[in-house]
């Protein structure tokens, strides 16, 4: 039975201002970050119109427009072995305010990009480049951002941090919806197309710059000082070390990150469009209040994982996520005025983001902590968070209820996780909380 690491973190003392600090402007730099990274996929419409021939079919341009919006998905591997590669050497902070420089220009730059009505060919071309350097970047923040904060506050608050800083980036969905949907309430179709689909690039890349500044004022985590006093670091590789000594650890990172991926992608993402193509449900207000309940959630999971265990909350969140989603989706295609009220419960249970990364992070020992937590996630992301919605919207052909049954095996699959957890050699460590 596989044996996980004891987790490196500062020793139990009272949450400080210093630590509220650290938790505030992370899980702040972190919402923008995600805003800027999503705010794409809001208006694909519209640049798919502006980026590509007019005479292609409608929905080719789509399909190519998204293609590009998944390229960020696939850089992310890359740029996050490589930004953590340096982030176990060099340092933390470095990496965690470069990551959020990385993804600001190209976003600023989207705002300023000529069309093909300018350019032609060469303006996808330079808007696919743009996405993979935010894919590089979001690769190197989201992993990064855990294991600074982690690192940062004591033992008995990881739990807590890492669910706080979940919601910031859940924010940075809602962010990108609410100013999506003002954007297109306030500007006519034509103002769009001329300019108005450039502001919302803009807005992000100048608040990145400013939580660049922000992150200015943060300090080195000291388990990384600590280490790089003792002369503790890495040797060589540290993606090479993970792989070599910590694949027990790996593949339970990017169990639960498949978890992850499914909550978003198919709760939060797809669920509005497939009610509105299956049943002409319009669901985009109660989808604004399920983010709302995503975010009060990720950081009661993050508590709860922190008083009752990693495998305790993940099994509690599991089996909520997966019920609420199976009574909405069973319930409101018959009654929807079911929506609200089960939309809110199944967002609340996507919560359990806030304790996912409580469980990867505490599985990879301090020296290797930024790899092995990058690789697993990243990889997991891009293969989980490219092929749900194609295993989705396929299952749905024969059976319109398939994504609640997609999002019951991961449920089940977090309560096995959960249930490893509690009973595995060096799982158990994970599972109660640290003295």
């Amino acid at each position: 039975m596989a044996t996980l690491p004891q987790y490196d973190a500062a020793p139990s003392r009272p949450l400080s201002r210093g630590d509220i600090k650290v938790l505030s402007l992370s899980a702040l730099g972190g919402a923008l970050e995600f805003y800027d990274f999503i705010i794409f996929v809001y208006f694909a419409t519209v640049i798919g119109a502006l980026f590509f021939p007019p005479e292609m079919p409608e929905w080719l341009r789509m399909v190519q427009t998204y293609g590009i919006f998944a390229a960020g998905y696939l850089a992310r591997p890359l740029g996050g072995i490589i930004m953590a590669h340096f982030g176990d050497l060099l340092g933390r902070k470095r990496m965690f305010t470069l990551s959020i420089f990385l993804m600001s220009v190209p976003t600023l730059l989207i705002g300023c990009l000529p069309t093909y009505a300018t350019i032609g060919y060469a303006a996808p071309l330079l808007l696919v480049l743009m996405r993979i350097l935010q894919g590089a970047a979001v690769g190197g923040e989201v992993p990064g951002a855990w294991v600074f904060v982690t690192e940062h506050v004591s033992r008995k608050d990881v739990g807590l941090a890492c669910g706080t800083l979940a919601s910031g980036l859940v924010a940075g969905i809602l962010i990108g919806s609410i100013i999506s949907a003002f954007f297109k309430s306030y500007y006519s179709a034509e103002e769009m197309s001329a300019y108005g689909w450039r502001v919302p690039f803009l807005i992000g890349g100048v608040f990145g710059f400013l939580a660049v500044y922000l992150r200015r004022y943060l300090e080195e985590t000291p388990v990384f000082a600590e280490m790089r006093a003792k002369k503790a670091l890495s040797d060589g590789l540290p993606v090479k070390r993970v792989l070599a000594s910590h694949l027990d650890s790996v593949a339970l990172s990017m169990g639960v990150t498949w978890i992850l991926t499914g909550a978003v992608v198919v709760v939060l993402l797809l669920t509005p469009s497939m009610l509105k193509s299956l049943y002409a449900i319009d669901a985009s207000y109660a989808n604004v209040w399920a983010i709302v309940c995503t975010v009060f959630g990720s950081i009661a999971a993050g508590w709860c994982a922190d008083r009752l265990g990693s495998g305790v909350t993940l099994i509690l969140w599991s089996l909520l996520l997966g019920v609420a989603y199976w009574v909405m989706m069973h319930s409101v295609p018959q009654d929807p005025s079911q929506l609200l009220w089960s939309y809110c419960l199944a967002g609340f249970g996507v919560g359990i983001v806030g304790v996912v990364p409580t469980i990867a992070v505490k599985s990879f020992p301090a020296a290797v902590r930024f790899s092995g937590l990058s690789f697993s996630y990243n990889v997991a992301y891009a293969i989980f968070g490219g092929f749900t919605p194609v295993v989705v919207s396929t299952l749905m052909i024969s059976h319109p209820a398939a994504p609640a049954y997609y999002i019951a095996a991961l449920a089940l699959l977090g309560v096995l996780i959960g249930l490893f957890l509690l009973w595995a050699p060096g799982g158990r460590r994970l599972s109660v909380m640290p003295s």
